[in-house]
C-alpha cells in the first residue's frame, strides 16, 4: 500500500505545495548566483530541474538541502516558513538529497550505510551506545526489496556495488524513512544503460511511495522519461516552467 503523506495526518491543508520557495536570493563573494527565484513543489510530483552548468540549480539544491541559508526570501513547508539551517534540519524536515558523489562510505556495510547518521541502538549513555545490528540488518533487507533489489547480504561492502545498486540503496534508505521531498541530483551520471533505466523507474515509483521528488540532471531525455514537470533555469533564474506534455526538449533548449 502506497505510503499516506504525513500532513494528511496533521491537519494540514493538502492544496499547500509541499514546498516553496519566495523570491530567493544567493550571493557567493559578488556572484549573483539566485535571482528572485520563486517556485512551487507539489504533493507526489516528479519535478526536472534542468539548466547548463552555473544555471543556479546547484545553488537551490543546497538552500533546500540545508547545505546553505539564502541571502533573501524564504522557505515554505506545507505553507508554513521554515528555516533549513542544516542538512540535519533538512531531514527532519522529510527532504532528503541523494548527490551525484554520495555521501555514503564504500568501505561500510549496505546496513550500515542505510542507517548511517540514524543508528538505533540497543542502549545508550549520553554520546555513547550500542548498535542494534540485528535490526539494522533486518530493516536493511526489507528496505532493498522495497526498492525491487536482490542483494545477497546486508553485510556486504557497498563498494561491491554497482553504481546504480549504490543509487537503489540510497533511495532506498530515503523511502524507509519515510521522507516526503527526494532530491536526486544527477542520480544516473555514470551508469550503464541498464542501471540508467533503473534508477528511471526508482524515480517514476515515487509518487507510490507518497514522495515528491526533484530529478536534476543534464539529460534532457532521462528528465523527460520520468518526470511531471520540467523547470529550466539559465544565470540564477527561472526560465521556463511547463508540463512535461505541454513542451518538449528543443523548446526547453531554447531557454537555456
Amino acid at each position: 500500500m502506497a505510503a499516506v503523506p504525513r500532513q494528511a495526518h496533521e491537519g494540514r491543508d493538502v492544496n499547500d505545495p509541499i514546498l516553496s520557495c519566495r523570491n530567493l536570493e544567493k550571493w557567493y563573494s559578488g556572484v549573483h548566483a539566485l535571482k528572485n527565484v520563486s517556485l512551487d513543489i507539489e504533493r507526489g510530483e516528479a519535478l526536472g530541474l534542468v539548466g547548463d552548468n552555473g544555471a543556479g540549480k546547484s545553488t537551490l539544491i543546497k538552500l533546500l538541502s540545508g547545505v546553505h541559508l539564502p541571502d533573501g526570501g524564504e522557505i515554505r513547508m506545507d505553507g508554513e516558513p521554515v528555516r533549513i539551517s542544516s542538512p540535519r534540519r533538512a531531514m527532519d524536515l522529510g527532504i532528503e538529497t541523494i548527490y551525484q558523489y554520495n555521501s555514503m562510505v564504500p568501505n561500510m556495510s549496505i546496513a550500515r550505510n542505510l542507517f548511517i547518521g540514524r543508528e538505533p541502538m540497543k542502549f545508550s549513555v549520553g554520546r555513547f551506545g550500542l548498535l542494534d545490528l540485528e535490526r539494522m540488518s533486518r530493516e536493511s533487507v526489507e528496505a532493498i526489496a522495497n526498492v525491487d533489489m536482490h542483494l545477497r547480504s546486508p553485510d556486504a561492502l557497498l563498494a561491491e556495488l554497482s553504481g546504480g545498486q549504490r543509487q537503489g540503496v540510497a533511495i532506498a534508505r530515503a523511502m524507509h524513512f519515510k521522507s516526503r521531498v527526494l532530491i536526486l541530483d544527477e542520480p544516473t551520471n555514470h551508469l550503464s544503460v541498464k542501471e540508467t533505466d533503473k534508477v528511471i523507474g526508482f524515480v517514476r515509483g515515487l509518487r507510490e511511495q507518497g514522495i515528491t521528488g526533484v530529478f536534476i540532471s543534464h539529460n534532457m531525455h532521462h528528465v523527460f522519461e520520468c518526470c511531471d514537470r520540467i523547470v529550466a533555469m539559465a544565470r540564477g533564474e527561472i526560465v521556463l516552467d511547463r508540463r512535461v506534455g505541454e513542451t518538449s526538449i528543443d523548446e526547453v533548449h531554447t531557454y537555456l
